[in-house]
């Protein structure tokens, strides 16, 4: 059997709810090789639950997906919020951290993950936004591929604006392939098209999850079900594309036993050693 290239963090992964914590203390399943937190749910705990999660940390890889950067907002970034992910991120040893393409503030906080408009100017103001952030942490971060409702302003199409954004900022991909799978439906492409166009080796580590089917034609981006077929089907081609990259399991919500969860994170193990061997074989 070929060996999977292995990431600095590994290989599967699962979202570190609260929910778990008593269940994942007592024994890390085998099937986890790294687990991932929002560093703005972490960063002031105190008492127990600080405690337990430096325990983890202490013992497990853990990457941060972050929640409030608002990186394509027009007020300015909160540095001191960027230099105390840096402090958080030295005391628990963070793999990497990863933001969303979008926004969340304005002259307030909104609590939700706004679309960035699809235009020239917007990649002019967003990558210096992030190449600041970069310098400050002293590392690349990875954006992440969202999912959006709505495209104000479009000029140009979201995987020419994604890849433009990823190219000038100089920083990694946090492949969501269940985004990808959403956007498809909810504004008519082809998720394939989408997916072998992004660039390769800008893929930090990857995504799925569930969603939520509205209508026929809207699908609403939950992490609350388990993964579906189409999904599943959307990461065997990411793996055909882009090569094995690390892949983590969302669930926010409707959170059942991390027995169930594994076996999701089973598939994400099975499709990885599929295309491993066929990448084997191909190069023998």
């Amino acid at each position: 059997m070929a060996e999977m290239k292995q990431d600095e963090f590994g290989m599967v992964g699962l979202g570190l709810r609260r929910e778990m914590l008593d269940e994942l203390l007592t024994q890390i399943p085998s099937q986890i090789d790294f687990m991932e937190v929002a560093p703005e749910n972490w960063l002031k705990l105190g008492g127990r639950f600080a405690k337990q999660f430096k325990q983890l940390t202490d013992k497990n890889n853990f990457v941060c997906h972050g929640l409030s950067l608002s990186i394509g907002s027009a007020e300015p970034l909160d540095i001191e919020f960027v230099k105390s992910l840096k402090v958080f991120f030295d005391t628990h040893n963070i793999k990497l951290f990863s933001e969303h393409l979008s926004y969340c503030s304005g002259s307030g906080h909104m609590y939700d993950l706004m679309p960035i408009p699809f235009t020239e100017e917007a990649i002019k103001h967003v990558v210096p936004r992030i190449k600041q952030v970069q310098d400050i942490l002293e590392q690349q971060i990875a954006i992440e591929n969202v999912s959006y409702y709505a495209a104000p302003d479009q000029q140009i199409s979201e995987l020419d604006f994604t890849n433009e954004v990823l190219q000038q900022a100089d920083c990694k991909l946090l492949l969501d392939v269940n985004n990808i799978y959403v956007n498809s439906i909810n504004h008519g492409y082809d998720s394939a098209h989408f997916l072998a166009n992004l660039p390769s080796h800008r893929i930090a580590y990857g995504h799925v999850a569930g969603h939520y089917n509205e209508a026929d034609d809207l699908i609403i981006d939950t992490h609350g079900a388990n993964v579906i077929d189409p999904v599943w089907h959307l990461l065997d081609l990411a793996y055909q594309h882009h090569g094995v990259f690390p892949t983590l399991l969302e669930r926010d919500f409707n959170i059942p036993s991390v027995a169930e969860l594994i076996k999701e994170l089973d598939i994400i193990h099975q499709l990885q050693v599929k295309h491993a061997i066929t990448e084997n074989k191909e190069s023998a």
